[in-house]
C-alpha cells in the first residue's frame, strides 16, 4: 500500500547524470507499481510506502539513462529485512549510488556508496 506521507518506509531516486539526460524509472511490488516516470536532472522522485504484516515488502527498479535509454539496470530497491527505512538511490554517470537512511524499519543506516554499474 502506498502512502503520500512518511510512513518509516521509502524510496526516493534521483537523476545525477550530466549533459542534461532524462532518468527513466518504473519500480514495482507485488502489490504496487510506480511509473514509468522521466526524472528530470537535478530532480528527484520519492514516494513512501507501508511495510507489510511480514515484513516481506520489497520493490524491485528499473532505470534507464537517456536520450537513448540504452544504459539501464534492474536491481532491489528495497527490502524490508536488509534493514528499512530510506533507501536514496542516486543516477550518475558511473553508476547507481546508494544511501540507506534511518526510519521506523531501518536498523543499520549506510553512506552513499556506488552499488550498480550500468548495463550496456
Amino acid at each position: 500500500m502506498l502512502h503520500h506521507h512518511v510512513s518509516g518506509a521509502g524510496i526516493r531516486i534521483a537523476n545525477q547524470l550530466k549533459s542534461n539526460k532524462l532518468l527513466w524509472m518504473r519500480c514495482y511490488s507485488k502489490n504496487d507499481v510506480i511509473g514509468p516516470k522521466i526524472i528530470p536532472i537535478g530532480q528527484n522522485y520519492t514516494f513512501y510506502f507501508g511495510v507489510n504484516v511480514f515484513q516481506t515488502t520489497r520493490f524491485m527498479c528499473t532505470l534507464k539513462q537517456g536520450p537513448n535509454y540504452r544504459h539501464y539496470q534492474n536491481f532491489t530497491a528495497f527490502k524490508v529485512l536488509d534493514t528499512g527505512g530510506m533507501w536514496d538511490w542516486r543516477a550518475r554517470e558511473d553508476g547507481i549510488y546508494l544511501e540507506k537512511e534511518f526510519g521506523s524499519f531501518a536498523q543499520n543506516p549506510v553512506n552513499m556508496h556506488k552499488e550498480f554499474d550500468w548495463i550496456n
